[in-house]
Protein backbone atom coordinates (compact mmCIF):
# COMPACT_ATOMS: atom_id res chain seq x y z
CA UNK A 1 0.00 0.00 0.00
CA UNK A 2 1.39 3.38 -0.98
CA UNK A 3 1.24 6.44 1.26
CA UNK A 4 -1.23 8.07 -1.16
CA UNK A 5 -3.68 5.14 -0.82
CA UNK A 6 -3.21 5.06 2.93
CA UNK A 7 -3.64 8.83 3.28
CA UNK A 8 -6.88 8.70 1.28
CA UNK A 9 -8.33 6.13 3.70
CA UNK A 10 -7.31 8.20 6.73
CA UNK A 11 -8.91 11.34 5.29
CA UNK A 12 -12.13 9.38 4.62
CA UNK A 13 -12.07 8.46 8.32
CA UNK A 14 -11.81 12.11 9.31
CA UNK A 15 -8.08 12.57 9.99
CA UNK A 16 -6.84 16.10 9.16
CA UNK A 17 -3.47 17.55 8.10
CA UNK A 18 -2.22 17.96 11.69
CA UNK A 19 -2.76 14.26 12.41
CA UNK A 20 -1.28 13.18 9.06
CA UNK A 21 1.97 15.06 9.88
CA UNK A 22 2.39 12.73 12.87
CA UNK A 23 1.35 9.54 11.05
CA UNK A 24 3.27 9.92 7.76
CA UNK A 25 6.83 9.66 9.23
CA UNK A 26 5.77 6.51 11.13
CA UNK A 27 4.32 5.01 7.92
CA UNK A 28 7.53 5.68 5.96
CA UNK A 29 9.81 4.41 8.75
CA UNK A 30 7.84 1.18 9.31
CA UNK A 31 7.64 0.55 5.55
CA UNK A 32 11.44 0.93 5.26
CA UNK A 33 12.50 -1.21 8.26
CA UNK A 34 10.09 -4.04 7.37
CA UNK A 35 11.03 -3.92 3.66
CA UNK A 36 12.92 -7.27 3.65
CA UNK A 37 10.41 -9.14 5.80
CA UNK A 38 7.68 -11.49 4.57
CA UNK A 39 4.62 -12.89 6.32
CA UNK A 40 3.77 -16.63 6.31
CA UNK A 41 1.33 -15.83 3.47
CA UNK A 42 4.22 -14.53 1.35
CA UNK A 43 2.94 -10.94 1.51
CA UNK A 44 5.27 -8.08 2.49
CA UNK A 45 5.34 -7.85 6.30
CA UNK A 46 4.37 -4.17 6.21
CA UNK A 47 0.83 -5.13 5.12
CA UNK A 48 0.27 -6.25 8.75
CA UNK A 49 1.10 -3.02 10.68
CA UNK A 50 -0.64 -0.99 7.95
CA UNK A 51 -3.82 -3.07 8.36
CA UNK A 52 -3.67 -2.88 12.18
CA UNK A 53 -3.20 0.91 12.12
CA UNK A 54 -6.22 1.35 9.82
CA UNK A 55 -8.34 -0.68 12.25
CA UNK A 56 -7.16 1.70 14.99
CA UNK A 57 -8.11 4.65 12.76
CA UNK A 58 -11.60 3.18 12.27
CA UNK A 59 -11.98 3.34 16.07
CA UNK A 60 -11.20 7.09 15.76
CA UNK A 61 -8.22 6.99 18.14
CA UNK A 62 -5.64 9.79 18.16
CA UNK A 63 -2.77 10.18 15.68
CA UNK A 64 -0.16 8.96 18.20
CA UNK A 65 -2.00 5.64 18.56
CA UNK A 66 -2.31 5.20 14.78
CA UNK A 67 1.45 5.90 14.46
CA UNK A 68 2.25 3.47 17.29
CA UNK A 69 0.18 0.78 15.54
CA UNK A 70 2.26 1.29 12.39
CA UNK A 71 5.43 0.87 14.47
CA UNK A 72 4.22 -1.83 16.87
CA UNK A 73 6.56 -4.57 15.54
CA UNK A 74 9.74 -2.56 14.79
CA UNK A 75 11.32 -3.24 18.20
CA UNK A 76 10.41 -6.94 18.29
CA UNK A 77 11.22 -7.76 14.65
CA UNK A 78 14.00 -5.30 13.79
CA UNK A 79 15.60 -4.52 17.16
CA UNK A 80 14.89 -0.78 16.96
CA UNK A 81 15.69 0.81 20.35
CA UNK A 82 13.38 3.00 22.43
CA UNK A 83 15.88 5.87 22.25
CA UNK A 84 15.69 5.94 18.45
CA UNK A 85 11.89 5.95 18.53
CA UNK A 86 11.90 8.81 21.05
CA UNK A 87 14.28 10.81 18.89
CA UNK A 88 12.26 10.26 15.72
CA UNK A 89 8.67 10.29 16.98
CA UNK A 90 8.62 11.65 20.54
CA UNK A 91 8.11 10.11 23.97
CA UNK A 92 4.38 9.35 23.66
CA UNK A 93 4.67 7.15 20.54
CA UNK A 94 7.88 5.51 21.84
CA UNK A 95 6.12 4.67 25.12
CA UNK A 96 3.18 3.03 23.30
CA UNK A 97 5.41 0.96 20.99
CA UNK A 98 7.60 -0.19 23.90
CA UNK A 99 4.50 -1.10 25.98
CA UNK A 100 3.01 -3.17 23.13
CA UNK A 101 6.38 -4.90 22.66
CA UNK A 102 6.53 -5.80 26.38
CA UNK A 103 3.07 -7.37 26.16
CA UNK A 104 4.16 -9.47 23.17
CA UNK A 105 7.35 -10.83 24.78
CA UNK A 106 6.21 -14.03 26.48
CA UNK A 107 8.69 -16.90 26.67
CA UNK A 108 6.52 -19.53 28.39
CA UNK A 109 4.39 -22.26 26.84
CA UNK A 110 0.97 -23.73 27.64
CA UNK A 111 -0.99 -22.43 30.62
CA UNK A 112 2.00 -20.43 31.89
CA UNK A 113 2.10 -18.55 28.58
CA UNK A 114 -1.60 -17.68 28.75
CA UNK A 115 -1.37 -16.52 32.37
CA UNK A 116 1.73 -14.41 31.70
CA UNK A 117 0.14 -12.88 28.59
CA UNK A 118 -2.87 -11.83 30.61
CA UNK A 119 -0.77 -10.47 33.46
CA UNK A 120 1.11 -8.24 31.02
CA UNK A 121 -2.12 -7.15 29.33
CA UNK A 122 -3.51 -6.11 32.70
CA UNK A 123 -0.42 -4.12 33.58
CA UNK A 124 -0.72 -2.32 30.24
CA UNK A 125 -4.45 -1.82 30.80
CA UNK A 126 -3.87 -0.04 34.09
CA UNK A 127 -1.11 2.11 32.53
CA UNK A 128 -2.68 3.13 29.20
CA UNK A 129 -5.73 1.55 27.59
CA UNK A 130 -4.42 2.34 24.08
CA UNK A 131 -1.77 -0.39 24.41
CA UNK A 132 -4.45 -3.06 24.84
CA UNK A 133 -6.57 -1.64 22.01
CA UNK A 134 -3.54 -1.92 19.68
CA UNK A 135 -3.02 -5.50 20.87
CA UNK A 136 -6.66 -6.42 20.26
CA UNK A 137 -6.62 -5.00 16.72
CA UNK A 138 -3.28 -6.74 16.11
CA UNK A 139 -4.94 -10.01 17.17
CA UNK A 140 -7.87 -9.45 14.76
CA UNK A 141 -5.53 -9.10 11.76
CA UNK A 142 -3.46 -12.11 12.87
CA UNK A 143 -6.68 -14.15 13.11
CA UNK A 144 -7.72 -12.99 9.63
CA UNK A 145 -4.50 -14.51 8.25
CA UNK A 146 -4.33 -17.55 10.58
CA UNK A 147 -4.86 -20.09 7.78
CA UNK A 148 -1.20 -19.71 6.68
CA UNK A 149 0.16 -21.09 9.98
CA UNK A 150 0.69 -24.73 10.96
CA UNK A 151 -2.49 -26.47 12.17
CA UNK A 152 -1.24 -26.95 15.75
CA UNK A 153 -0.40 -23.25 16.03
CA UNK A 154 -3.75 -22.30 14.51
CA UNK A 155 -5.64 -24.17 17.26
CA UNK A 156 -3.53 -22.68 20.08
CA UNK A 157 -3.87 -19.08 18.86
CA UNK A 158 -7.60 -19.47 18.14
CA UNK A 159 -8.31 -20.97 21.58
CA UNK A 160 -6.34 -18.19 23.27
CA UNK A 161 -8.35 -15.68 21.22
CA UNK A 162 -11.67 -17.23 22.20
CA UNK A 163 -10.90 -17.64 25.91
CA UNK A 164 -8.87 -14.50 26.63
CA UNK A 165 -8.86 -11.81 23.94
CA UNK A 166 -12.58 -11.86 23.02
CA UNK A 167 -13.74 -11.72 26.68
CA UNK A 168 -11.28 -8.87 27.33
CA UNK A 169 -12.76 -6.92 24.40
CA UNK A 170 -16.22 -7.62 25.83
CA UNK A 171 -15.27 -6.25 29.25
CA UNK A 172 -13.99 -3.11 27.52
CA UNK A 173 -17.36 -2.76 25.79
CA UNK A 174 -15.76 -3.28 22.36
CA UNK A 175 -18.63 -5.39 21.08
CA UNK A 176 -17.69 -5.42 17.39
CA UNK A 177 -14.09 -6.39 18.21
CA UNK A 178 -15.28 -9.14 20.56
CA UNK A 179 -17.75 -10.55 18.00
CA UNK A 180 -15.15 -10.44 15.20
CA UNK A 181 -12.56 -12.27 17.31
CA UNK A 182 -15.08 -14.97 18.28
CA UNK A 183 -16.24 -15.56 14.71
CA UNK A 184 -12.63 -15.76 13.44
CA UNK A 185 -11.67 -18.28 16.15
CA UNK A 186 -14.84 -20.41 15.93
CA UNK A 187 -13.92 -22.53 12.83
CA UNK A 188 -10.48 -23.37 14.26
CA UNK A 189 -11.59 -24.27 17.79
CA UNK A 190 -14.87 -26.04 16.90
CA UNK A 191 -14.57 -26.96 13.17
CA UNK A 192 -17.41 -29.53 13.08
CA UNK A 193 -19.81 -27.29 14.95
CA UNK A 194 -18.90 -24.32 12.73
CA UNK A 195 -19.57 -26.25 9.49
CA UNK A 196 -22.87 -27.58 10.82
CA UNK A 197 -24.08 -24.18 12.01
CA UNK A 198 -22.98 -22.34 8.84
CA UNK A 199 -25.07 -24.82 6.81
CA UNK A 200 -28.09 -24.52 9.11
CA UNK A 201 -28.12 -20.75 9.39
CA UNK A 202 -27.92 -19.55 5.78
CA UNK A 203 -31.55 -20.00 4.69
CA UNK A 204 -32.94 -19.01 8.12
CA UNK A 205 -30.99 -15.74 8.08
CA UNK A 206 -32.03 -14.92 4.50
CA UNK A 207 -35.71 -15.51 5.32
CA UNK A 208 -35.52 -13.23 8.38
CA UNK A 209 -33.78 -10.47 6.42
CA UNK A 210 -36.48 -10.54 3.70
CA UNK A 211 -39.19 -10.41 6.38
CA UNK A 212 -37.63 -7.42 8.16
CA UNK A 213 -37.04 -5.63 4.85
CA UNK A 214 -40.84 -5.71 4.31
CA UNK A 215 -41.46 -4.31 7.82
CA UNK A 216 -38.89 -1.51 7.67
CA UNK A 217 -41.10 1.04 5.78
CA UNK A 218 -44.03 0.27 8.14
CA UNK A 219 -41.89 1.12 11.19
CA UNK A 220 -40.54 4.26 9.54
CA UNK A 221 -44.03 5.49 8.62
CA UNK A 222 -45.42 4.94 12.14
CA UNK A 223 -42.51 6.85 13.70
CA UNK A 224 -42.92 9.79 11.30
CA UNK A 225 -46.64 9.96 12.10
CA UNK A 226 -45.59 10.83 15.66
CA UNK A 227 -42.97 13.35 14.45
CA UNK A 228 -40.04 11.05 15.23
CA UNK A 229 -37.38 11.25 12.53
CA UNK A 230 -35.11 8.19 12.80
CA UNK A 231 -31.41 8.69 12.08
CA UNK A 232 -31.33 5.17 10.64
CA UNK A 233 -33.37 1.95 10.61
CA UNK A 234 -31.50 -1.24 9.77
CA UNK A 235 -31.34 -4.90 10.65
CA UNK A 236 -28.28 -6.73 11.91
CA UNK A 237 -27.62 -10.47 11.74
CA UNK A 238 -26.38 -12.06 14.94
CA UNK A 239 -22.77 -13.26 14.78
CA UNK A 240 -22.23 -16.99 14.28
CA UNK A 241 -20.50 -17.70 17.59
CA UNK A 242 -23.19 -15.81 19.52
CA UNK A 243 -25.81 -17.97 17.79
CA UNK A 244 -23.84 -21.09 18.74
CA UNK A 245 -23.71 -20.09 22.42
CA UNK A 246 -27.46 -19.45 22.43
CA UNK A 247 -28.15 -22.77 20.71
CA UNK A 248 -26.28 -24.57 23.48
CA UNK A 249 -28.33 -22.66 26.06
CA UNK A 250 -31.60 -23.48 24.27
CA UNK A 251 -31.05 -27.22 23.60
CA UNK A 252 -30.13 -26.57 19.93
CA UNK A 253 -33.64 -25.22 19.23
CA UNK A 254 -33.47 -22.49 16.56
CA UNK A 255 -37.06 -21.42 17.28
CA UNK A 256 -35.97 -20.05 20.67
CA UNK A 257 -33.39 -17.68 19.17
CA UNK A 258 -35.50 -14.58 18.62
CA UNK A 259 -32.69 -12.21 17.63
CA UNK A 260 -31.20 -14.20 14.74
CA UNK A 261 -31.69 -10.97 12.78
CA UNK A 262 -32.73 -7.93 14.86
CA UNK A 263 -34.16 -4.62 13.69
CA UNK A 264 -32.22 -1.64 15.02
CA UNK A 265 -33.72 1.85 15.25
CA UNK A 266 -31.22 4.70 15.70
CA UNK A 267 -32.73 7.94 17.04
CA UNK A 268 -31.62 11.44 18.04
CA UNK A 269 -32.17 11.37 21.81
CA UNK A 270 -33.33 9.31 24.81
CA UNK A 271 -36.84 10.74 24.71
CA UNK A 272 -37.32 9.56 21.12
CA UNK A 273 -36.08 6.09 22.14
CA UNK A 274 -38.77 5.70 24.80
CA UNK A 275 -41.47 7.16 22.51
CA UNK A 276 -40.44 4.76 19.74
CA UNK A 277 -40.70 1.84 22.18
CA UNK A 278 -44.30 2.83 22.94
CA UNK A 279 -45.13 3.14 19.22
CA UNK A 280 -43.70 -0.34 18.48
CA UNK A 281 -45.79 -1.78 21.35
CA UNK A 282 -48.94 -0.07 20.01
CA UNK A 283 -48.21 -1.50 16.57
CA UNK A 284 -47.48 -5.07 17.69
CA UNK A 285 -48.08 -6.90 20.99
CA UNK A 286 -44.89 -7.23 23.10
CA UNK A 287 -43.67 -10.57 24.39
CA UNK A 288 -43.88 -10.64 28.23
CA UNK A 289 -40.50 -10.60 29.97
CA UNK A 290 -38.59 -9.50 26.85
CA UNK A 291 -38.60 -5.72 27.45
CA UNK A 292 -35.16 -4.61 28.69
CA UNK A 293 -34.17 -1.06 29.55
CA UNK A 294 -30.38 -0.85 29.31
CA UNK A 295 -30.58 2.95 29.05
CA UNK A 296 -31.82 3.42 32.64
CA UNK A 297 -29.74 0.43 33.79
CA UNK A 298 -26.71 -0.05 31.48
CA UNK A 299 -24.85 -3.35 31.27
CA UNK A 300 -21.60 -3.57 33.30
CA UNK A 301 -19.50 -2.82 30.19
CA UNK A 302 -21.48 0.38 29.54
CA UNK A 303 -23.83 -0.96 26.85
CA UNK A 304 -27.01 1.14 26.56
CA UNK A 305 -30.11 0.38 24.49
CA UNK A 306 -33.79 -0.51 24.73
CA UNK A 307 -34.65 -4.09 23.74
CA UNK A 308 -38.06 -5.59 23.08
CA UNK A 309 -39.53 -8.57 21.24
CA UNK A 310 -42.99 -8.33 19.67
CA UNK A 311 -45.44 -10.60 17.82
CA UNK A 312 -45.29 -9.18 14.28
CA UNK A 313 -47.28 -9.95 11.13
CA UNK A 314 -47.75 -13.66 10.31
CA UNK A 315 -47.27 -14.33 14.08
CA UNK A 316 -43.50 -14.02 13.71
CA UNK A 317 -41.47 -12.73 16.65
CA UNK A 318 -39.37 -9.62 15.94
CA UNK A 319 -36.47 -8.44 18.10
CA UNK A 320 -35.98 -4.64 18.27
CA UNK A 321 -32.99 -2.64 19.54
CA UNK A 322 -33.70 1.07 20.03
CA UNK A 323 -30.86 3.49 20.81
CA UNK A 324 -29.29 6.85 20.02
CA UNK A 325 -26.47 7.31 17.51
CA UNK A 326 -24.04 7.89 20.40
CA UNK A 327 -25.14 4.64 22.08
CA UNK A 328 -24.72 2.76 18.81
CA UNK A 329 -21.14 4.01 18.38
CA UNK A 330 -20.36 3.13 22.00
CA UNK A 331 -21.79 -0.36 21.48
CA UNK A 332 -19.44 -0.90 18.53
CA UNK A 333 -16.27 0.70 19.93
CA UNK A 334 -16.76 0.52 23.70
CA UNK A 335 -14.00 2.09 25.75
CA UNK A 336 -12.33 3.42 22.58
CA UNK A 337 -15.32 5.72 22.06
CA UNK A 338 -14.65 7.30 25.49
CA UNK A 339 -10.90 7.44 25.29
CA UNK A 340 -10.05 10.81 23.82
CA UNK A 341 -7.06 13.10 24.00
CA UNK A 342 -6.40 16.78 24.31
CA UNK A 343 -5.41 18.55 21.10
CA UNK A 344 -1.70 18.29 21.94
CA UNK A 345 -1.98 14.50 21.89
CA UNK A 346 0.24 14.34 24.98
CA UNK A 347 -2.16 14.16 27.91
CA UNK A 348 -4.45 11.15 28.22
CA UNK A 349 -7.83 11.73 29.83
CA UNK A 350 -8.16 8.93 32.38
CA UNK A 351 -11.48 7.20 32.80
CA UNK A 352 -13.01 7.40 36.27
CA UNK A 353 -16.29 5.96 35.04
CA UNK A 354 -17.75 3.31 37.37
CA UNK A 355 -18.27 0.91 34.47
CA UNK A 356 -14.46 0.52 34.19
CA UNK A 357 -13.81 0.20 37.93
CA UNK A 358 -12.85 -3.43 37.31
CA UNK A 359 -9.68 -2.22 35.53
CA UNK A 360 -8.53 -0.73 38.84
CA UNK A 361 -9.73 -3.79 40.75
CA UNK A 362 -7.33 -5.95 38.70
CA UNK A 363 -4.34 -4.56 40.61
CA UNK A 364 -5.79 -5.62 43.95
CA UNK A 365 -6.91 -8.95 42.50
CA UNK A 366 -3.39 -9.75 41.31
CA UNK A 367 -1.92 -9.01 44.76
CA UNK A 368 -4.29 -11.55 46.32
CA UNK A 369 -3.26 -14.24 43.82
CA UNK A 370 0.53 -13.90 44.15
CA UNK A 371 1.90 -17.41 44.62
CA UNK A 372 -1.02 -19.16 42.90
CA UNK A 373 -0.18 -21.62 40.14
CA UNK A 374 -0.65 -20.45 36.56
CA UNK A 375 -3.56 -22.86 36.11
CA UNK A 376 -5.33 -21.57 39.25
CA UNK A 377 -4.69 -17.94 38.28
CA UNK A 378 -6.07 -18.46 34.77
CA UNK A 379 -9.11 -20.36 36.03
CA UNK A 380 -9.89 -17.66 38.63
CA UNK A 381 -9.44 -14.88 36.07
CA UNK A 382 -11.87 -16.48 33.65
CA UNK A 383 -14.53 -16.65 36.36
CA UNK A 384 -13.91 -13.34 38.16
CA UNK A 385 -13.38 -11.08 35.16
CA UNK A 386 -14.13 -12.82 31.87
CA UNK A 387 -17.17 -15.02 32.38
CA UNK A 388 -20.49 -13.73 31.02
CA UNK A 389 -21.52 -10.92 33.34
CA UNK A 390 -24.73 -10.18 35.22
CA UNK A 391 -25.62 -7.05 37.14
CA UNK A 392 -27.63 -7.09 40.35
CA UNK A 393 -28.80 -4.30 42.63
CA UNK A 394 -28.31 -3.51 46.29
CA UNK A 395 -31.45 -2.41 48.21
CA UNK A 396 -30.25 1.21 47.67
CA UNK A 397 -30.12 0.72 43.89
CA UNK A 398 -26.32 0.45 43.45
CA UNK A 399 -25.32 -1.81 40.56
CA UNK A 400 -23.02 -4.75 41.39
CA UNK A 401 -21.20 -6.53 38.54
CA UNK A 402 -20.79 -10.31 39.04
CA UNK A 403 -20.00 -13.34 36.83
CA UNK A 404 -22.90 -15.37 35.48
CA UNK A 405 -23.80 -18.12 37.96
CA UNK A 406 -22.91 -16.00 41.02
CA UNK A 407 -24.83 -16.59 44.27
CA UNK A 408 -25.78 -14.45 47.31
CA UNK A 409 -22.48 -15.57 48.92
CA UNK A 410 -20.53 -13.98 46.05
CA UNK A 411 -22.65 -10.84 46.33
CA UNK A 412 -22.07 -10.60 50.12
CA UNK A 413 -18.27 -10.86 49.86
CA UNK A 414 -18.24 -8.45 46.91
CA UNK A 415 -19.88 -5.82 49.17
CA UNK A 416 -17.52 -6.42 52.12
CA UNK A 417 -15.74 -9.37 53.75
CA UNK A 418 -17.45 -8.62 57.11
CA UNK A 419 -20.88 -8.89 55.47
CA UNK A 420 -19.86 -12.18 53.88
CA UNK A 421 -18.48 -13.61 57.13
CA UNK A 422 -21.62 -12.73 59.11
CA UNK A 423 -24.24 -13.59 56.44
CA UNK A 424 -27.19 -15.45 57.96
CA UNK A 425 -29.62 -15.32 55.03
CA UNK A 426 -30.42 -13.69 51.70
CA UNK A 427 -33.41 -12.06 50.06
CA UNK A 428 -33.73 -11.79 46.30
CA UNK A 429 -36.48 -9.47 45.07
CA UNK A 430 -37.93 -9.48 48.59
CA UNK A 431 -38.10 -13.29 48.96
CA UNK A 432 -35.84 -15.49 51.08
CA UNK A 433 -33.56 -17.75 49.01
CA UNK A 434 -30.88 -20.37 49.66
CA UNK A 435 -27.20 -19.36 49.55
CA UNK A 436 -26.90 -21.69 46.53
CA UNK A 437 -29.49 -19.63 44.57
CA UNK A 438 -28.15 -18.41 41.20
CA UNK A 439 -28.66 -14.68 40.72
CA UNK A 440 -29.98 -13.14 37.50
CA UNK A 441 -29.45 -9.72 35.96
CA UNK A 442 -31.80 -7.16 37.47
CA UNK A 443 -32.24 -9.01 40.80
CA UNK A 444 -32.29 -6.88 43.96
CA UNK A 445 -30.26 -8.66 46.64
CA UNK A 446 -30.29 -8.08 50.39
CA UNK A 447 -27.95 -9.92 52.76
CA UNK A 448 -29.15 -10.55 56.32
CA UNK A 449 -26.38 -10.66 58.95
CA UNK A 450 -25.93 -11.88 62.54
CA UNK A 451 -22.98 -11.13 64.82
CA UNK A 452 -22.53 -14.74 65.91
CA UNK A 453 -22.91 -16.19 62.39
CA UNK A 454 -19.78 -17.74 60.81
CA UNK A 455 -18.88 -19.21 57.41
CA UNK A 456 -18.91 -23.00 57.08
CA UNK A 457 -16.97 -25.27 54.74
CA UNK A 458 -20.19 -25.85 52.74
CA UNK A 459 -20.11 -22.22 51.62
CA UNK A 460 -17.21 -23.10 49.32
CA UNK A 461 -19.70 -25.12 47.26
CA UNK A 462 -21.96 -22.08 46.88
CA UNK A 463 -19.28 -19.50 46.06
CA UNK A 464 -18.35 -19.05 42.39
CA UNK A 465 -15.84 -16.16 42.55
CA UNK A 466 -12.28 -16.59 43.78
CA UNK A 467 -12.77 -13.48 45.95
CA UNK A 468 -15.53 -15.19 47.97
CA UNK A 469 -13.71 -18.53 48.08
CA UNK A 470 -10.46 -16.93 49.28
CA UNK A 471 -12.28 -15.01 52.03
CA UNK A 472 -14.09 -18.16 53.21
CA UNK A 473 -10.87 -20.21 53.21
CA UNK A 474 -9.07 -17.45 55.10
CA UNK A 475 -11.78 -17.46 57.80
CA UNK A 476 -11.79 -21.27 58.04
CA UNK A 477 -7.98 -21.32 58.47
CA UNK A 478 -8.16 -18.72 61.27
CA UNK A 479 -10.80 -20.79 63.05
CA UNK A 480 -8.88 -24.02 62.50
CA UNK A 481 -11.74 -25.53 60.50
CA UNK A 482 -10.82 -28.03 57.78
CA UNK A 483 -12.52 -27.69 54.43
CA UNK A 484 -13.54 -31.34 54.62
CA UNK A 485 -14.53 -33.59 51.77
CA UNK A 486 -17.23 -31.94 49.72
CA UNK A 487 -18.15 -34.41 47.01
CA UNK A 488 -14.84 -34.04 45.19
CA UNK A 489 -13.55 -37.02 43.29
CA UNK A 490 -16.96 -38.68 42.85
CA UNK A 491 -17.70 -39.77 39.31
CA UNK A 492 -20.31 -37.41 37.96
CA UNK A 493 -23.27 -38.85 36.10
CA UNK A 494 -25.32 -36.76 33.71
CA UNK A 495 -28.59 -37.41 31.95
CA UNK A 496 -29.61 -36.53 28.41
CA UNK A 497 -33.40 -36.03 28.35
CA UNK A 498 -34.51 -36.57 24.75
CA UNK A 499 -37.97 -35.82 23.37
CA UNK A 500 -38.55 -37.56 20.04
CA UNK A 501 -41.21 -38.82 17.67
CA UNK A 502 -41.13 -42.60 17.79
CA UNK A 503 -39.71 -44.62 14.88
CA UNK A 504 -37.90 -47.91 14.25
CA UNK A 505 -34.18 -47.66 15.05
CA UNK A 506 -34.45 -44.45 17.14
CA UNK A 507 -32.81 -45.92 20.27
CA UNK A 508 -30.09 -47.55 18.16
CA UNK A 509 -29.23 -44.20 16.54
CA UNK A 510 -29.11 -42.47 19.94
CA UNK A 511 -26.79 -45.16 21.32
CA UNK A 512 -24.59 -44.86 18.22
CA UNK A 513 -24.26 -41.10 18.78
CA UNK A 514 -22.82 -41.73 22.26
CA UNK A 515 -20.65 -44.57 20.97
CA UNK A 516 -19.18 -42.35 18.22
CA UNK A 517 -18.23 -39.80 20.90
CA UNK A 518 -16.69 -42.65 22.98
CA UNK A 519 -18.99 -41.90 25.93
CA UNK A 520 -20.20 -44.73 28.19
CA UNK A 521 -23.95 -45.05 28.74
CA UNK A 522 -24.74 -46.26 32.28
CA UNK A 523 -28.54 -46.48 32.07
CA UNK A 524 -31.40 -45.98 29.60
CA UNK A 525 -35.02 -45.18 30.49
CA UNK A 526 -37.92 -44.56 28.15
CA UNK A 527 -41.54 -43.48 28.61
CA UNK A 528 -44.41 -42.49 26.33
CA UNK A 529 -45.47 -38.84 26.30
CA UNK A 530 -48.27 -39.49 23.80
CA UNK A 531 -49.19 -42.15 21.28
CA UNK A 532 -46.28 -41.29 18.97
CA UNK A 533 -43.89 -39.26 21.19
CA UNK A 534 -41.41 -40.65 23.71
CA UNK A 535 -39.13 -39.23 26.37
CA UNK A 536 -35.82 -41.09 26.56
CA UNK A 537 -33.38 -40.52 29.42
CA UNK A 538 -29.80 -41.60 28.79
CA UNK A 539 -27.54 -41.61 31.88
CA UNK A 540 -23.85 -41.28 31.02
CA UNK A 541 -20.45 -40.36 32.45
CA UNK A 542 -19.16 -37.14 30.88
CA UNK A 543 -15.70 -36.76 29.36
CA UNK A 544 -13.68 -33.55 29.67
CA UNK A 545 -12.61 -33.88 26.04
CA UNK A 546 -16.23 -33.88 24.84
CA UNK A 547 -18.13 -30.64 25.59
CA UNK A 548 -21.88 -30.77 26.14
CA UNK A 549 -22.33 -28.78 22.93
CA UNK A 550 -20.95 -31.70 20.90
CA UNK A 551 -23.37 -34.13 22.54
CA UNK A 552 -26.31 -31.78 21.98
CA UNK A 553 -25.37 -31.29 18.34
CA UNK A 554 -24.98 -35.05 17.72
CA UNK A 555 -28.35 -35.85 19.30
CA UNK A 556 -30.26 -33.00 17.63
CA UNK A 557 -29.14 -34.23 14.20
CA UNK A 558 -30.84 -37.61 14.73
CA UNK A 559 -34.05 -37.97 12.73
CA UNK A 560 -37.26 -37.27 14.75
CA UNK A 561 -35.37 -35.87 17.79
CA UNK A 562 -37.19 -32.65 18.73
CA UNK A 563 -35.57 -31.52 21.99
CA UNK A 564 -32.56 -32.38 24.13
CA UNK A 565 -31.68 -31.24 27.64
CA UNK A 566 -28.53 -32.33 29.50
CA UNK A 567 -29.23 -32.45 33.23
CA UNK A 568 -26.93 -32.83 36.21
CA UNK A 569 -27.76 -34.35 39.58
CA UNK A 570 -29.34 -31.70 41.77
CA UNK A 571 -30.12 -29.39 38.88
CA UNK A 572 -30.14 -29.16 35.15
CA UNK A 573 -28.15 -27.47 32.46
CA UNK A 574 -28.02 -27.61 28.73
CA UNK A 575 -24.59 -27.55 27.17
Amino acid sequence: MSWEEYEKKLRELGYKDEALKIIKPAFEFAERVHAEEKRESGEPYFTHPAAVSLKIAELKLDADTVAAALLHDVMENQGIKTEELKKRFGGEIAFLVEAVTKVERVQYKGIERAAESLRKMFLALAEDIRVVIIKLTDRIHNMETLSYLLQEKQKRIALETLELYAPLADRLGMWETKARLEDLAFPYVHPDEYKWLAGQIKHRREEREKYLERLKPIVELELKKENIQPVKIMYRAKHLFSIWKKLIKYEMNFDRILDLVAMRIILKNNEDCYRALGIIHQLWRPLPGRIKDYIALPKPNGYRSLHTTVFGPEKQKIDFQIRTDEMDKEAESGIAAHWFYESSGKQAKKLDDKRFAWVRQLKEWQKEHIGDSSADTLSALKIDFFKDRIFVLTPKGDVIDLPDGATPIDFAYHIHSDIGDSASGAKVNGKMVQFSHQLKSGDTVEILTQKNKKPTADWLDFAKTSLAKNRIRSFLRKEGIKEGTRAKGNKETLGAIITAKDRVGLLRDISSAFSNLKINITETKSGALSRDHHRIIISFQPKKSVPHSKILMALRQIKNVEAVVISAKGGSASG
